[in-house]
């Protein structure tokens, strides 16, 4: 048996992905689950996103799933102010340019976006949104991850971002897991979802 844990949270929003902060924010540790000491966030979330965080004992996870030979894919469910047209998507699809830090300009690789119709649907969220209000939700796959970097690309083709849910990593999916909750995975079988080889343990 192994002597790491595995979990899979849905993180809400208004929450930073760490358990410790100077600043007064929600943290991981208000979530109603205890998790073991030393558990940490593989990759993050900011503040304001929520959706699928990944949290383990194992210290090489994360090396292994953001810093390996072979990319990993995200999947993000993210609702844009106003309708995107073809020739945005298209834009989106094969890159855009925005501005890292200190103003050094950036080419995102191409990548799979697609327009949903139905996210109620398709990834068990309550969208809560006004029919009058013009808007979109599009589904972004990406194998790299700048800083803001899904928000940035909807920037740069002139659409304000108004929510993002990660909803994948590989093939751990978010599903049906509630907002605020945790589901514990085996190690073999968080492993196999990632794609991640099995040296890690």
């Amino acid at each position: 048996m192994s002597e790491h844990r595995y979990f899979v949270l849905h993180k809400p929003p208004n929450m930073v992905s760490q358990f410790i902060s100077p600043d007064d924010v929600g943290l991981l540790g208000d979530i109603d689950f205890r998790f073991p000491e030393g558990t940490h966030a593989i990759g993050r979330l900011d503040k304001d996103s929520e959706g699928l965080l990944l949290l383990t004992t194992n210290k090489k996870v994360t090396k292994l799933l953001f810093q390996g030979a072979v990319p990993h894919r995200r999947d993000y469910l993210v609702l844009v102010k106003n309708a995107v047209n073809e020739e945005t998507l298209k834009t989106l699809q094969t890159g855009v340019t925005f501005q890292t830090f200190g103003g050094v300009d950036y080419n995102t690789r191409a990548c799979q976006v697609s327009i949903v119709t139905n996210p109620e649907e398709c990834f068990h969220i309550e969208t809560n949104m006004r029919p009058d209000i013009a808007h979109t939700w599009l589904l972004i796959g990406l194998t790299e991850g700048k800083y803001h970097q899904v928000r940035k690309m909807v920037a740069a083709v002139h659409h304000r971002c108004r929510r993002l849910i990660r909803v994948a990593i590989e093939d751990i999916q978010l599903g049906q897991l509630a907002s605020g909750k945790v589901l514990e995975l085996d190690e073999a079988t968080f492993f196999r979802l990632l794609k991640i080889d099995d040296y890690a343990r």
